[in-house]
């Protein structure tokens, strides 16, 4: 979250910060300030894959699993006018960062996995959706907000509907780039076929969220993909293959290969471990998301 003092204070409120945190905001504050340069690679985890979505044990468990930062979802949406979110209750709030705080661990970025299921271009909402989402980024002073466009706003499967969700991203954007907020997309389309969604949507706060599971099941070469839509288009990276193997096991995914081409594009960013359950016992969260965790390091963080 890269956040000074001040920062810190101005985001959540005086009022907030003195009933609500108390001393915590000093000491996160002071650790933020006196924080060591950071590593290139940062590795994460979805709360909702560890079956802690908005529970404050996600950071106990993130911290067993050994990542640096938990994506955090909204909750869910059903047919409710927006998310199902407990964070925007400042009490709540206050002992979610308390307990981010005592495992040292940041909120990478908030993720609005409802519209995995749901229609982008058809839910009636989709606005307050957004600005909910954008302002607990705010509050929270994260910079990034995940959004799937999922099986219904298949871009590829349902061609028809690009306009109405162009015109909702340029919406969507205008409200992010406010707050300095980039909402990270998931698409169906390749890199080439993204980088033209981008244009046409024209706004520097929408960008993608790669998803390396995405390239592999649409048979495209995930380092060529990267290449094509360049650092800059990247706001963060979900860093997994379906479920069946472990990443280490997974001949898919060539994550030496991987590192080289982000190393020679000089991206820099978050790593979010999503799948890659192992077949023989996917019900293992800590095994599962552990093994990844330090698979991935020993790529990305090595030496």
């Amino acid at each position: 979250m890269d956040l000074t003092r001040r920062d810190f204070l101005g985001h959540l409120g005086a009022g907030i910060v003195s009933r609500y945190l108390g001393p915590v905001a000093d000491l996160w504050a002071d650790q933020a300030e006196k924080a060591p340069a950071r590593q290139r690679y940062r590795i994460g985890v979805c709360d909702w894959m560890i079956l802690k979505r908005q529970r404050p044990g996600a950071f106990e468990l993130a911290s067993r699993i050994g990542v640096d930062g938990v994506e955090v979802d909204m909750g869910p949406l059903g047919d409710r006018e927006t998310f199902e979110s407990r964070l925007a209750d400042p009490g709540f709030r206050g002992q979610f960062l308390t307990e981010a705080h005592r495992y040292r661990l940041e909120i990478c970025s908030i993720a609005m996995s409802g519209f995995y299921a749901q229609s982008f271009a058809e839910r009636p909402t989709v606005q307050r959706m957004i600005h909910d989402c954008i302002e607990t980024a705010k509050i929270l002073s994260v910079k990034v907000a995940f959004l799937p466009l999922g099986v219904r706003g298949d871009l590829i499967k349902y061609p028809q509907l690009r306009p109405i969700i162009v015109e909702r991203l340029k919406a969507a954007g205008a409200m992010a780039e406010q707050v300095g907020v980039t909402i990270g997309l998931e698409t169906s389309l390749d890199a080439a076929g993204d980088l033209a969604l981008l244009e046409q949507i024209g706004s520097p706060a929408i960008r993608i969220y790669f998803n390396f599971a995405n390239a592999v099941k649409a048979k495209r070469d995930i380092c060529s993909e990267l290449q094509v839509l360049g650092k800059d288009r990247i706001c963060q990276i979900h860093c997994t293959n379906e479920d069946g193997l472990l990443l280490q096991d997974d001949p898919q995914i060539d994550m030496p290969k991987i590192k080289r081409t982000l190393d020679l594009m000089g991206w820099a960013g978050w790593l979010v471990l999503e799948r890659s359950r192992s077949a023989k016992n996917p019900h293992d969260v800590v095994g599962n998301f552990g093994s990844n965790a330090r698979y991935v390091r020993s790529v990305f963080q090595a030496g």
